[in-house]
C-alpha cells in the first residue's frame, strides 16, 4: 500500500471513489486549517468536502451531506478517520 492519498475519495460504497484499504487504515481530514470528524467524501483538487447532517437519512438510506468548499487537506491517522466508525 502506498503512503499517497487519492484527490477524491468516499466512504459510501455505491461510489466509485470508495476505498475499503484506506478507509480501514484511517484517513483524517483537515478543512480550512480544522480537523473534521464527520467528513462523507472530498475532492481535494475542486477544494470541498461532504459533511454528515446529523443522524437524518435521506430516501436511498443514505446519510444526509452538506457540502462545504474551501482548502481540504488528508492525511493518514495512526488511529481513527473518517472510515473508522467514529
Amino acid at each position: 500500500m502506498t503512503d499517497t492519498l487519492p484527490d477524491r475519495l468516499s466512504q459510501n460504497p455505491k461510489s466509485p471513489h470508495y476505498d475499503k484499504e484506506l478507509l480501514e487504515r484511517g484517513i483524517g481530514i483537515r478543512f480550512n486549517g480544522a480537523e473534521k470528524t464527520n467528513v462523507w467524501e472530498y475532492c481535494v483538487s475542486e477544494g470541498w468536502i461532504r459533511v454528515v447532517a446529523g443522524a437524518t437519512l435521506d430516501r436511498k438510506g443514505q446519510p444526509m451531506t452538506l457540502l462545504m468548499k474551501g482548502t481540504v487537506e488528508p492525511f493518514f491517522e495512526k488511529t481513527g478517520g473518517i472510515g473508522s466508525g467514529e
